[in-house]
């Protein structure tokens, strides 16, 4: 069974779990819905990163929006491959082909790389918090954004 506590981790992030979720019902999930839920778990970690020091509505929401566009989710992807194990890869490939629906502006490969990415961090909130919490720490979110 995979733990349903309410999990504080650090950078005030809780990760709530209403009922059991056990492993086997996480790999029964379409890669598309662990992107669903790692887009949100994504974006949730990075709103609470850019809270502090408090600053105007506008400039949270110029900050947040640079990190969760999909081609800087696939610029934080390829910082965080070396770091990744073999599961978490394959993780990436199923979340890679999940990728549909892209908007036209988007290169194919970008969307897909944002895709896993999600897929991944949905994957994670559901199976290993602490492991979620290491990644998330390793992107680098306050370095400038090309482009």
């Amino acid at each position: 069974m995979i733990s349903n506590d309410l999990s504080p981790l650090s950078d005030g992030i809780a990760l709530p779990y209403e009922g059991d979720v056990t492993s086997a019902q996480v790999q029964r999930l379409a890669p598309a819905a662990l992107a669903y839920l790692g887009d949100a778990v994504y974006e949730l970690y990075v709103r609470r990163h850019f809270l502090l020091p408090p600053k105007r509505s506008d400039t949270y929401h110029r900050q947040v929006v640079a990190q969760v566009r999909a081609e800087q989710q696939a610029e934080h992807l390829r910082s965080l491959l070396p770091l990744l194990s073999e599961s978490e890869q394959g993780i990436l490939k199923r979340g890679r082909n999940a990728a549909s629906n892209r908007p036209k502006r988007l290169d194919p490969e970008i969307y897909q790389q944002a895709t896993s990415l999600e897929a991944l961090m949905g994957y994670l909130y559901l199976t290993n918090p602490t492991r979620l919490l290491e990644l998330l720490n390793a992107l680098k979110l306050d370095e400038e954004i090309k482009g």
